[in-house]
């Protein structure tokens, strides 16, 4: 056997559990997997808990760097960065490894975090929130994609299962810490928001470390070209887009402003695709992948699920912290049904996949489980008892564990080992992109309705005894209510802090005016997940892989320069005539 035949060998055969990492067989133990799920559950904890502890500060952020007016420009700039990253470290990562970038990525939150905690205007958090969100694109989508490349898709499933915890997790703890920093004037002389920012630094600190330690994947770098014609046609699509989504209900959606942005990003999604079709396999986010129907109807069926999961859920503490007056730090703990709910529904999945193989049956049960949770959410009206609303959200919790990692698994099972990167993070783009477009037409909706709903509450309530022994007793409070309402939502819609001054019997009446419209919202969600349920019926059930991304990359890479090494050399080309005289 020849020397580069033996340098081969092992890279060519999967080696045993217990096999080091790093050794070139691809193969780890359930420990040494542990042990860089840790490091990998660090960074996608960074991501989830920024987006929820900055929401619930923000307010009192924005009141001191004096930018109220301006808050969500802060939000706008995290979520353009970290969309549009997204998909560039999918691509990036599959050609020059994960480890880099995923360093990367933690090392510019780390930088985008104390910035962040140093601005002194509400412009400077905006420019700063988006290094952040650079940052926080390639946290979550190269995380998934890195346990395709050390776990085999059968065992996925089961490992997935604890990222979903993290995000639940997070959705919990960032309520309740943006709750406690923001009301903490100071916390060792600096100001209590600011730790928001500076409490990622050591948790981030200590991801570099694991990660730096124990992931060791093998990778043989390829030269490509750069898609950085479709990456800059992709901001010039995703950038006025996001916006308007962002800002669309303060400008007006058929504002000059809005137009403007509809007709930039038109054109970049032109330019992309254009951009995509030129350069082919190479491509940012390669147009054949769209023709294999696993991957075709996960990016639909992601961008669907976000959808009714952002946009849905979104009511869910606006209805907590305005109907049943908690507050932002009680909200997210009585969020906890849903966390477990998560839970159980990705553990659940995750072991039957790996015990039975199958995994189709997953995200169609999910599917029809979250489509019944907003039919029931749209049921809730002011006056449900507050453990009911807890069960439905613990049912919406399992539908959404049964239907987001298994669906992450069935298209990292159809791509190609060496498409791991782009095939993750196009699923995670697409259901970031849903998740935006929700918030953003829910969020629009519940306004839309909101006023009239108002309206009519108030008119069924005033002739009731409650209501007008209410405004006898307390007609400052009745004063108020009207100046607030204006008759049809007025200011009432921008702060909602006067409801907790009011009697009882005098705030009811906002209170079912807002759970109408919230019902309205809920019903719309149930619409459009009904076409979710519809696409992911077509998921095609492929036969799980027994082995992971990496130990695949490393048999092809053993079969080529098998073959290569077993094809006889050409002979010299003969002379001709001319050349042998």
């Amino acid at each position: 056997m020849s020397t580069s035949t033996q340098a081969q060998t092992p890279a060519a055969t999967p080696g045993p559990a217990g096999a080091t990492p790093g050794d070139g067989t691809g193969a780890l133990s359930h420990r040494q997997i542990m042990t860089i799920l840790i490091g990998l559950m660090m960074g996608m904890f960074l991501a989830a808990l920024d987006q929820t502890i900055v929401a619930t500060a923000m307010r009192t952020i924005a009141d001191d760097l004096s930018g109220f007016s301006i808050q969500a420009w802060a939000t706008t700039a995290f979520l353009i960065t970290s969309t549009i990253s997204t998909p560039l470290y999918g691509k990036l990562s599959d050609i020059y490894g994960r480890k880099p970038f995923f360093l990367f990525a933690i090392g510019i939150f780390i930088v985008g975090s104390v910035l962040c905690g140093l601005a002194d205007s509400m412009y400077e958090l905006a420019a700063f929130r988006a290094v952040q969100g650079i940052g926080a694109g390639g946290l979550m989508s190269l995380a998934l994609a890195i346990i395709g490349d050390i776990v085999p898709p059968r065992e996925r499933a089961k490992y997935q299962g604890y990222f979903l915890a993290v995000f639940g997790t997070s959705s919990v703890l960032g309520p309740v810490l943006g709750g406690f920093f923001a009301g903490a004037d100071e916390i060792l002389g600096v100001a209590g928001w600011r730790w928001i920012f500076y409490i990622n630094v050591p948790i981030a600190a200590a991801a570099m470390i694991v990660v730096t330690k124990v992931l060791h994947i093998p990778h043989r770098r390829q030269d490509h070209r750069i898609d950085w014609p479709g990456a800059l046609a992709l901001i010039v699509c995703l950038v006025p887009l996001l916006t308007v989504a962002e800002q669309g209900r303060e400008w007006g959606w058929d504002s000059g402003r809005s137009l403007l942005c509809y007709a930039i990003g038109t054109v970049g999604l032109i330019a992309f695709l254009v951009a995509e079709r030129a350069y082919g396999d190479e491509a940012l986010l390669p147009l054949r992948l769209f023709r294999g129907r696993t991957f075709a109807i996960g990016s639909v069926s992601s961008f669907i699920v976000g959808m009714a999961m952002f946009g849905g859920l979104l009511m869910v503490p606006l209805y907590l912290q305005i109907v049943k007056g908690s507050s932002p730090t009680e909200g997210g703990l009585q969020l906890i049904p849903f966390v477990v709910g998560i839970m159980a529904g990705s553990i659940i999945s995750g072991q039957v996949i790996f015990r039975t193989g199958r995994y189709r049956i997953f995200p169609i049960v999910g599917s029809a489980i979250m489509l019944v949770a907003l039919v029931l959410f749209s049921l809730i009206t002011a006056d449900t008892p507050l453990w009911q609303t807890m069960l439905v959200m613990a049912l919406m919790g399992l539908g959404l564990g049964g239907n987001m990692q298994p669906m992450i698994t069935a298209v990292q099972n159809a791509a190609s080992p060496r498409e791991i990167g782009v095939s993750t993070s196009a699923v995670t783009f697409f259901r970031s992109m849903g998740g935006t477009l929700g918030a953003a037409v829910f969020l629009s909706l519940l306004f839309a309705y909101l006023p009239s709903k108002i309206k009519e509450a108030f008119a069924a309530a005033q002739p009731t005894p409650a209501f007008q022994q209410a405004v006898a007793a307390h007609p400052d409070q009745a004063q108020a209510l009207q100046a607030a309402t204006g008759g049809a939502g007025g200011e009432a819609l921008n702060d909602t802090s006067f409801i907790n001054r009011l009697a009882d019997a005098l705030s009811h009446p906002f209170k079912v005016g807002f759970s109408d419209a919230m019902s309205v919202v809920f019903l719309v969600s149930a619409v459009i997940m009904v076409a979710g349920l519809l696409v992911v019926a077509f998921l095609p059930e492929l036969p799980l892989r027994q082995h992971s991304a990496a130990q695949a990359r490393a048999e092809e890479d053993a079969a080529e320069a098998a073959a290569a090494e077993a094809t006889p050399s050409s002979p010299p080309p003969a002379k001709d005539a001319s050349e042998r005289t």
